[in-house]
């Protein structure tokens, strides 16, 4: 079964944070003190570089289609595009660990690594060919100069 481009990466970190939720319930671990604090703060990053990102695309008038790259009408990449190639992806895996300090869980982290796992080889891959193929060596070199995640 291809994966590639099939499971919107929203949707994604839903089943993960649901998950998370199974593994905490079945693997109860240490809290940690002063979480709400962090977790508030990791919310507030996650959303920060999610809507960034949303925002720069909008600008552009490009796709936010994440299972249609090839739809990209622009290669955005000033903003919180030139701190990482992939905001809404690092807002959703800091949001993902935000969840797991509140739920307190180390084990459940190790799902976050997971979620980051799946979308590097089913989401970002075939993002960046499509991106390679539209854009060419603006492209490269702009991969080349960011960093895919921070």
């Amino acid at each position: 079964m291809n994966l590639e481009l099939k499971i919107p990466p929203l949707l994604l970190m839903i089943i993960f944070a649901v998950l998370m939720y199974f593994v905490d319930t079945l693997f109860p671990s240490a809290g940690v003190a002063g979480h709400y604090l962090m977790t508030l703060v990791l919310a507030i990053t996650g959303v920060i570089f999610i809507f960034a990102g949303v925002l720069h695309f909008l600008q552009a008038k490009t796709t936010v289609n994440p299972t249609a790259p090839e739809e990209s009408s622009s290669l955005v990449t000033h903003g919180i595009y030139s701190i990482t190639r992939n905001p809404m992806y690092v807002g959703f895996a800091i949001l993902l660990m935000g969840w797991s300090v509140l739920l307190s869980n180390v084990y459940s982290l190790l799902l976050v690594f997971g979620f980051i796992c799946y979308l590097n080889r089913y989401q970002i891959k075939a993002e960046e060919q499509a991106l390679e193929n539209l854009f060419g060596e603006k492209y490269l070199t702009y991969k080349k100069r960011v960093s895919r995640w921070l």
